[in-house]
């Protein structure tokens, strides 16, 4: 089975982070009270207010939002996986998983987006691999060939097949995938989480009608992106 987020107000994947996070957040102003208050109290209040801007970047970057799609009119739809904005909309030829010419979206992250991964679509995993590779800047087009990434092949009840990639980024060093092969996904389950920016890349069936446009923000789970053709023709 797909492992199972709990309902909770973080990721998951955060929770050493964090932790080790708030330790040395203390630690540190701890220290800097110690030695510098109260002559110096300007430099610990500033040092405090920098310590605590970073650990804030932090906790929003591994926030966890609890999201349902909210309709059961989920066949042939493609669901946005994550936040972020798309960068990418045209046909490729998808030559490591596929070999043959697709539609690519691409949705790229920010440090400041929530980074958990929702499954596009709904039906088997077909397929999952992980490859090592390059930390380009994740919105450039080579990023999607060249980085470290993670291939996600889905086939629905219609007998269409969709392939998602995780790609992670210059800042990105940790992809996480939830999946396995030969399970069942849904669109509100996680697919996994993506660490400190990164993309997901959509490889779309020839012929889907796409939703969004380009430079549009999505919200994961909750944007439709496109509609795959009814039929394999």
């Amino acid at each position: 089975m797909i492992k199972r987020i709990k309902n909770v107000r973080f990721h998951q994947e955060g929770t050493t982070t964090l932790t080790l996070g708030a330790i040395a957040l203390a630690a540190i102003n701890g220290l800097t009270y110690w030695l510098m208050m109260p002559e110096y109290d300007y430099l610990f209040y500033t040092i405090l207010a920098i310590t605590v801007a970073i650990y804030a970047v932090v906790v929003n970057f591994f926030r966890c939002p609890l999201r349902t799609f909210g309709s059961d009119d989920v066949e042939n739809k493609v669901i946005a996986p994550c936040d972020g904005r798309v960068v990418v909309i045209e046909e490729v030829e998808e030559n490591q998983c596929l070999k043959e010419r697709r539609l690519m979206v691409s949705i790229f992250m920010s440090v400041t987006n929530v980074h958990a991964n929702w499954f596009p679509v709904e039906g088997e995993i077909k397929h999952i691999k992980h490859h090592n590779g390059n930390f380009h800047k994740a919105w450039l087009p080579k990023a999607s060939t060249e980085n470290e990434r993670t291939d996600t092949l889905i086939e629905t009840a219609s007998g269409q097949t969709v392939l998602v990639r995780q790609v992670a980024g210059a800042v990105a060093r940790r992809i996480v995938n939830y999946g396995i092969e030969g399970d069942c996904c849904f669109i509100d389950e996680h697919m996994g989480f993506i660490k400190f920016g990164s993309r997901v890349d959509l490889f779309l069936p020839l012929g889907t009608e796409v939703h969004v446009k380009l430079g549009q923000a999505t919200t994961g789970c909750h944007t439709v992106v496109a509609t795959l053709p009814s039929n394999n023709s």
